[in-house]
C-alpha cells in the first residue's frame, strides 16, 4: 500500500469515528448537541475519580449517569458485593466464593442461633486470625442484593425505598459517606484488596449524582 493510500485510509477512519461519536452524542432531541465529554478512566484501578473530573460533561443528565457509573465501581467491587449476596450465605475473596466455613444468613440476616455473624466477626479486624470485622457486622437483606447487578439495575434498586433499606436519597448519601460497616470496604485488613478510592470520595460521588438528578446509566453501560 502506498503512503498516499495509507494517509487516505487514516483520514477516512478518523471521519467514520467522528461520525459515530456525532451520531452517539452530538444530536439530542430537536438536533440539539448533548456536549458529552469523555472522561478518561483512572490509570490506577484502585483510584476513584472525583466529581470535578466530570465537570466537562455539559449535559446534566449525562453527567449524573457518568457519576453513578463511577460510584458503581465501589458497589460492584467484591468488598461490597460479598455482603450483598443473592443467596443465604455470604461470599468472600476476590472471586466472591461461598463463605468457608459454611454459614447461613438466618431470619435477621445476622446468622442462625448459636452461629451469629458476630460469633466470629468482632467490631474490628482480627489481624492475626485474618477475620474481618466492623461494628454491626451482618449481611444485607436479600431485597438489597447487589450480586450480578448491572450499573443500571443497581441504580434503580438504590432509588427504590422498598429495596434500599427504606432510605431517602439524602439518607443514602449519609449512609454511603459515614456508615462504619460501609467504611470497612476501604480498610479490609490482611491481604484483601480494598474498594476503589476512599469512603469520603465515594460519598462525594453519590452526593454529586443526586444533585444532578440521580439519573441511571443506560443498560449497556459498564464501570
Amino acid at each position: 500500500m502506498s503512503l498516499r493510500s495509507k494517509a487516505l485510509g487514516a483520514v477516512l477512519g478518523a471521519g467514520v469515528a467522528g461520525l459515530s461519536l456525532s451520531l452517539l452524542f452530538g444530536a439530542g432531541c430537536g438536533g440539539r448537541a448533548m456536549h458529552v465529554t469523555a472522561v478518561p478512566p483512572p490509570e490506577n484501578p484502585q483510584a476513584l475519580r472525583t466529581p470535578e473530573a466530570f465537570a466537562g460533561i455539559g449535559d446534566k443528565k449525562e453527567r449524573s449517569r457518568a457519576l453513578f457509573l463511577e460510584a458503581s465501581r465501589v458497589m460492584l467491587h467484591p468488598r461490597c458485593v460479598n455482603c450483598h449476596p443473592v443467596g443465604d450465605s455470604p461470599l468472600q475473596g476476590e472471586k466472591s466464593q461461598v463463605h468457608d466455613p459454611p454459614v447461613a444468613r438466618g431470619p435477621e440476616d445476622q446468622g442462625v442461633p448459636g452461629l451469629e455473624c458476630t460469633s466470629c466477626h468482632q467490631d474490628r479486624n482480627a489481624q492475626l486470625a485474618r477475620v474481618p470485622g466492623a461494628p454491626k457486622w451482618h449481611l444485607a437483606p436479600k431485597v438489597m442484593s447487589w450480586e450480578g447487578r448491572t450499573p443500571r439495575s443497581l441504580c434503580e434498586q438504590l432509588k427504590d425505598p422498598s429495596r434500599n433499606g427504606g432510605r431517602s436519597l439524602a439518607e443514602l448519601i449519609e449512609h454511603s459517606a459515614h456508615d462504619e460497616l460501609v467504611g470497612w470496604g476501604w480498610k479490609p485488613g490482611s491481604d484483601r484488596v480494598p474498594a476503589p478510592g476512599t469512603q469520603a470520595g465515594f460519598g462525594a460521588l453519590m452526593a454529586a449524582w443526586v444533585k444532578d438528578g440521580a439519573e441511571c446509566p443506560r443498560e449497556e453501560s459498564r464501570p
